[in-house]
């Protein structure tokens, strides 16, 4: 069993222009196969184990495993399609792109790919099987051919392609629907072009896809692993009409290809379904009105909504008439409809499996509720809510196989609550692990502590500052001293603040200022002087007298870090839902002169806060507006919160929609104030990452009012997010997209300013500031946010330059 002619060509082109023998291989941390099949070599490095595999010449090598500690290299016969696949630390599987391409050349017996039912639809036999027919082509007879589960495969070399032994009693086989890998020419919308063309139709050349200038964008290549993203190659990564790339040319964002269409048909389509499963994207029925009854409008009809999604350029989507179709990915099926004033929406599609949608969750206020943060023993008990591991990667659902296939499932371990994407321990592993939703590390260790002595379940303690309770010294002019030095510098003993002898005073009293800590003779600061505490004295002869406390040492943090766990809830709530208290203790709360909320912000450092510029337009004058730092309710009633006024306010000099406010004084870091941290210059965020934003805005009726609100969501690609059914081209490209496509979660009115943040590692940094969006929660509008990381310069010239 050899490679085609065809793959051979593409390898070595391939190699023949890139920089690296791995980038012809997927990489994933933390995974061993098991493979009888195997030759076991000492190697220096991954890439001498990468030309062991290309010159294994006892099997044809489709994958490698390399461990660096022992230098070990162990070429493979077999990849994560065909074998058993386990966890292991410290070992790196590198897999042959060309093996897990799911199309064929020629006739296809050199498929492996993991099609396992006919093209009618009918699943496949197993090969090892005899029931219930009595197969000429086993493992046994054709070791060489791949006969393995029930894949379809091509053990004769039948001219009609890859067929499989069917399932039903009164068809013995079947040819399958495998569409050929395209290199010189596209079938449908060339989702699976895979060819070197690298010019666009008007001959620009193309920007590598692991390049971000001269434009930046969110199709990474280690996001985006199944996508092919090679060098500068044309690819169709997102549904569009036809393949397309980025250009070389500063003026020219994106740009097809000109990839000619294949001469040879298309594969035959499997039969279409007439309910809906998964995102509905092979449904064929017939229902044509929009889930808020709108008409659909036809496909080949350019009234009311003209649009790119015709039968032409989508030739394989079955894009007749008017009915409800998904040929782009999206959620489920949807259509453009007739009414001008609704561009596109979904439609109501009856489910196959008769299950109604699942209801939200309604999110009550809450002030704690049981967790366990720690583990016993190896963790096998645990089950705690913990969703991240030790660096900080998110964990995929255990119910779910991407982006990574396995075995431990609820089915399989009904014991061990593999709910959601809990940590858990389902194989009595040294403790709570899961797998990653980072395509290239299966899986690691979660972010988790043993527990200290018998205890299991706990209640969150009430926050605790960083400071000590009584702390005899200040911050910056003192205004929350709330120590206990009773003397002046002087020594005079200080005069009680609700006593009116020796000296009657009518203003500075624990009525006039109830929230100064105006308590017994201690030193006090209850009108903001410069100077810090002072105090009225014992003294006839001395009416008042500044106190000597000295200066705190500066407050040692790590920005990003929040002492209590955020909830981390995402879209499955609909309109977000209520934080855990101080579980985002950099968000701010801006305010008017006379304490009214109306934007959010973000403390960046101690006596800096980031917010949007729009949220300043009524006054250029720093004393119209105040900061609340460590509230959770809008009220702001905590103890732990901190007030501010503004010394200075800086908006972005070319109008973009973010703006720097100076502290008069800095906020002292507590456990409900920490500032975030700020990305590097110019990072971009993958498409698909999930970020969170948090705010007071407005709930639109929904639960939570008046408490801090989270949600989570996705990042969305500018180049999706400017599609005419989106945001029609309004965002820029120092503006980012963020939202859900078809609704839900969002941020509103009064959240402007605010943060979004995104976890990297094991700390949160701020990558948007709330700016703006049509409507709030609205399918196919998403929230804009400005880049941060295109500001880092402006912002750290400011800060060190006032």
């Amino acid at each position: 069993m050899g490679i085609g002619k065809a793959t051979l060509f593409l390898l070595f082109l391939l190699s023949s222009v890139q920089g690296s023998i791995l980038d012809s291989y997927v990489r994933t941390e933390g995974a061993w196969l098991l493979n009888s099949k195997k030759q076991t070599y000492k190697t220096n490095s991954k890439e001498e184990c990468a030309e062991q595999c290309e010159n294994e010449t006892k099997f044809p090598c489709r994958a490698f495993l390399f461990t660096s500690k022992d230098q070990q290299c162990i070429t493979l016969a077999e990849n994560t399609k065909t074998a058993v696949l386990f966890r292991r630390t410290n070992a790196v599987l590198y897999e042959k792109r060309i093996y897990l391409l799911e199309c064929k050349e020629g006739s296809g017996n050199n498929y492996r790919g993991t099609e396992a039912k006919t093209q009618k639809g009918v699943a496949c036999q197993k090969w090892a099987d005899t029931v219930p027919h009595k197969p000429k082509y086993t493992p046994e007879k054709y070791p060489e051919a791949g006969l393995e589960e029930n894949y379809c495969r091509n053990p004769d070399n039948d001219e009609k392609g890859p067929w499989c032994y069917t399932t039903d009693p009164n068809t013995r086989f079947d040819y399958c629907n495998i569409p050929e890998c395209e290199v010189e020419c596209m079938h449908c919308s060339g989702e699976n072009y895979h060819g070197l063309v690298a010019t666009t139709a008007s001959g620009l050349e193309c920007q590598r896809w692991d390049s971000q200038q001269p434009h930046s964008h969110g199709y990474l290549p280690e996001n985006f692993p199944e996508k092919d993203l090679k060098m500068n190659y044309c690819r169709n990564p997102d549904g569009e009409p036809r393949p397309w790339c980025f250009t070389t040319n500063p003026n020219k964002r994106w740009e097809f290809c000109d990839i000619p269409r294949c001469t040879t048909p298309p594969p035959v389509p499997a039969p279409g379904r007439q309910c809906l499963s998964g995102r509905g994207e092979d449904y064929r029925g017939k229902i044509s009105v929009t889930e808020s009854g709108n008409t659909c409008q036809h496909w080949s009809a350019q009234f009311p909504h003209r649009h790119a999604r015709t039968p032409e350029n989508y030739p394989c989507k079955n894009l007749e008439e008017n009915y409800c179709r998904n040929p782009d990915g999206e959620k489920m099926p949807w259509c453009y409809t007739t009414n001008a004033t609704a561009r596109w929406e979904y439609c109501t599609i009856p489910s196959c499996d008769g299950k109604e949608p699942d209801t939200p969750a309604v999110d009550q206020p809450e002030q704690a509720q049981a967790t366990e943060e720690c583990y016993q023993g190896n963790g096998v008990s645990y089950r705690g809510t913990a969703s991240f591991t030790i660096t900080g990667k998110k964990c995929q659902a255990w119910n779910s196989m991407s982006p990574h296939r396995h075995n431990k499932t609820s089915e399989h371990f009904p014991n061990a609550d593999l709910r959601q994407n809990y940590c858990r321990n389902p194989d009595a592993d040294s403790r709570p692990w899961c797998y990653t939703t980072d395509p290239s590390v299966r899986w690691e260790y979660c972010n988790l502590k043993r527990c200290n002595g018998n205890v299991q379940m706990t209640l969150p303690k009430p926050p605790q500052t960083t400071l000590e309770p009584n702390p005899d010294c200040i911050h910056s002019n003192g205004i929350d001293y709330r120590g206990t030095v009773a003397r002046t510098a002087r020594g005079r003993t200080c005069q009680e603040w609700s006593s009116q002898t020796p000296h009657k005073h009518d203003y500075f009293t624990p009525r006039t200022h109830p929230k100064s800590g105006l308590e017994k003779n201690y030193c006090r600061n209850p009108d903001g002087d410069v100077n810090g505490p002072w105090c009225y004295t014992t003294d006839p002869r001395k009416a008042w007298e500044y106190c000597d406390i000295p200066k705190c040492p500066p407050t040692q943090y790590e920005c990003g870090k929040a002492k209590t766990r955020p909830k981390l809830c995402a879209q499955r709530i609909v309109a977000g839902c209520i934080s855990h208290p101080h579980s985002w203790p950099w968000q701010i709360s801006l305010r008017t002169s006379y304490g009214l909320h109306f934007c959010g912000g973000t403390l960046i450092d101690p006596q800096w806060v980031l917010t949007a510029s729009h949220c300043l337009e009524k006054s250029s004058r720093p004393s119209s507006y105040k900061v609340y730092l460590g509230l959770h309710e809008e009220r702001a009633l905590e103890t732990s919160v901190q007030k501010r006024d503004v010394e200075k306010l800086f908006k972005e000099p070319h109008r973009a929609d973010i703006a720097l406010l100076k502290l008069r004084s800095p906020a002292i870091i507590t456990d409900q104030v920490i500032p975030v941290c700020l990305p590097k210059e110019n990072a971009v965020l993958g498409g698909r990452e999930e970020c969170y934003v948090t705010g007071w805005g407005d709930t639109k009726g929904t639960p939570g009012e008046g408490y801090l609100k989270e949600t989570g969501f996705p990042v969305i690609e500018n180049k999706i997010c400017n599609r005419p059914e989106f945001l029609n081209g309004r965002v820029k490209k120092h503006e980012l997209c963020a939202g859900n496509i078809h609704g839900g979660t969002d941020t509103c009115q009064g959240d402007s300013g605010g943060p979004l943040v995104c976890l990297d590692q094991d700390r949160f940094v701020q990558h948007g500031v709330t700016s703006w969006g049509l409507g709030c929660a609205q399918p196919m509008k998403p929230g804009v946010y400005v880049r941060v990381s295109n500001y880092i310069p402006w912002i750290k010239s400011i800060m060190e330059n006032n």
